[in-house]
Parts: C-alpha cells; sequence; structure tokens
C-alpha cells in the first residue's frame, strides 16, 4: 500500500501547497511505515519539476503530461487520479485544500465511494488507520475525524504543513493521460493572471489585515507602508466588511467566506475579531493584533496585542520595523 500526494502545478511550475503537501504525506507515510508517491499533472514541460518532489519526501512521482491537461481539467484530472489510487493500492490520498483542490477531492472522493476529510490541520496514525484534525462550527471547536475503510481522502489546509526538504530517491514513473478533448465537457480557453505587487494572501509569509477600524479605503497606505517596511513577502489582507464596502478586492479577503491563511506571522489591525475572520487566521504562528478596544476578540486570539489608535500605533510600529531591518 501506499500514500499519495497530489502535487498541484500552475502554468508548468509546482506551487507552494504541492510542496507542503507532499511534506504533510511524507509525515503520514512514516507513521503508516509504506512507501508515498506523488501524482504530478499537467503540461509536457512539467517533467523539469517532477524531479523536485523527491527532495520533499516523495519515494516515486507518478508524472502525467498532455497540451489537455496544460490548465485545469476536472473530468481529466478526476479520472486520472483516481486511476492511480485503484493501481497503487493508496491507503490515503492527500491533496491541498486551495481551490483545485477543494474541487477535485470530491470528485475524486464520489469516484470511488470514499470518505474525504476536509481542511485538515494536522494527521496522525492509531493503530493503523489515518486519523484527522480538522476545525468545526467556525474554528470553535476541532474534531478528530476517522476512516471506516481505505482510500482515505483529505485536503491539508495551506501552511498547516511547512515544506521541508526530506530526501527521497523520487523516481519519475510515466502515467498514460488517455485524454480525448472532445469527451472533456469543460475546457479552459483562457487563464488570465491579475497583475500583483504583492504576493497572493493565501501564499504570503506575512500577512498585513485591515478591518473597519481603518475607516476608509483612503487609509490603506498605512497598511501599505507597515508591509513595505515587513519586506517584500508581506501580503495585504481584509475583513469581510471592508471587502463587502467595497474597499479592497475580494482576492484579499480572509475568513470563513474568504480565503482560510496560517502565515508565519499575521497582523491584525483594525480588525475586531468576529469568529467568521478567527475562523481563516487563528492557526497563524504568530498573530499580532491593534485595536483601541481591549475587550475585542481578536486580542484573546493574539500573541502581541496593541490597546491603542491604530493611526498612531501602525505609523510607529513601521518606522521600527524598518530600524531594525536597517540595522541588521
Amino acid at each position: 500500500m501506499n500514500v499519495l500526494a497530489f502535487a498541484e502545478q500552475r502554468a508548468g511550475t509546482l506551487r507552494q501547497v504541492a510542496l507542503e503537501t507532499v511534506t504533510a504525506g511524507r509525515a503520514l507515510a512514516d507513521g503508516l511505515g509504506i512507501e508515498l508517491l506523488a501524482v504530478l499533472l499537467g503540461p509536457p514541460r512539467l517533467a523539469d519539476e517532477a524531479e523536485r518532489l523527491g527532495r520533499y519526501g516523495a519515494d516515486r512521482v507518478l508524472l502525467g503530461t498532455a497540451d489537455t491537461l496544460g490548465e485545469y481539467a476536472p473530468e481529466a484530472y478526476t479520472e486520472l487520479l483516481a486511476r492511480a489510487v485503484q493501481e497503487h493500492a493508496a491507503k490515503a490520498l492527500i491533496l491541498p485544500a486551495s481551490a483545485q483542490g477543494k474541487d477535485l477531492a470530491p470528485r475524486v472522493a464520489a469516484r470511488l465511494e470514499a470518505g474525504l476529510a476536509s481542511d485538515v490541520t494536522e494527521l496522525a496514525v492509531e493503530d493503523g488507520r489515518v486519523v484527522a484534525v480538522r476545525p468545526v462550527y467556525g474554528g470553535k471547536l476541532l474534531a478528530r475525524v476517522g476512516f471506516k475503510m481505505d482510500p482515505a481522502l483529505l485536503t491539508v489546509r495551506a501552511r498547516a504543513y511547512t515544506a521541508a526538504e526530506n530526501p527521497r530517491p523520487g523516481e519519475v514513473e510515466g502515467m498514460t493521460p488517455e485524454v480525448d478533448p472532445e469527451k472533456l465537457r469543460t475546457r479552459v480557453r483562457l487563464a488570465a493572471a491579475e497583475k500583483r505587487e504583492r504576493p497572493d494572501v493565501a501564499e504570503a509569509e506575512i500577512i498585513v489585515a485591515g478591518g473597519r477600524g481603518m475607516q476608509g479605503p483612503e487609509n490603506w497606505k498605512l497598511l501599505e507602508e507597515l508591509a513595505d517596511a515587513l519586506g517584500p513577502g508581506a501580503a495585504l489582507g481584509a475583513s469581510r466588511a471592508v471587502v463587502d464596502a467595497g474597499w479592497r478586492p475580494h482576492a484579499e479577503q480572509v475568513g470563513q467566506t474568504g480565503k482560510v491563511v496560517a502565515p508565519p506571522l499575521y497582523f491584525a489591525i483594525g480588525i475586531s475579531g468576529a469568529i467568521q475572520h478567527l475562523a481563516g487566521m487563528r492557526t497563524a504562528r504568530c498573530i499580532v493584533a491593534v485595536n483601541k478596544d481591549a475587550e475585542a476578540p481578536i486580542l484573546k486570539v493574539a500573541d502581541y496585542g496593541i490597546v491603542g489608535d491604530l493611526f498612531e500605533v501602525v505609523p510607529r510600529l513601521a518606522e521600527e520595523i524598518r530600524k531594525l531591518r536597517s540595522e541588521g
């Protein structure tokens, strides 16, 4: 038996979540005492990326390439992934809890009539069985989920596992796609990438997020200056109230109805901490909150809290960070 990890790619390049997924798969495979196989689907030029997966723990890499797989094709990806699970007697299949992973996982689960645990934050092995931990009720509780039969399908939350090198052979084995483009019900004609000056909030190492306490979009320059002080890896985020008001784009929304993030460092500026927002960021490694209300819920989950006027605190904070970076 094996553990399979789906390595997501975009435009022929592995995404960060692919390395995190393989790292999670490695930990689970070690607990079960079996091999980890990474499944990589995409365009022909993707072959150059396959060997990287061995550095992050893949014993073998199942590589399926074709021009028709260049963009995400739900039916084709489902067929190939389900076939890989069956042919390699997978005890578990791990996918990232990304937009693509959340679309693909239930399709494969339905095809295999298998159980699925989504948005998992921790994996374990008990008595030879896979056990997953996932947040429920808007993140208020953590549920332990077991599986009555194999395979266990799981989507793992971004940043729940830190991508770490754990070299294995990473031998590449070809898969025969056999994809008839005429039989695909959906095909991507064009993928237009949004031009960003900053990282995607879902993959950023540092997030500076603002809420209604910012009082208007014209004040976002304060957060931009703080993000600039923190370095090029910092992204801007926003609460749902801010996005609904039209102050910031939906791509920056963090929360239950936005993006779920778990960066090493998260700044919550002028965010009260509604449960829907906490569900999207409370697993960040370090949370720094600035709020004038000492009773704000965000301060109860923050590692560092500053009670004060953000219009005074944030510029001072940015200034001190710039000083520290210049001295270093």
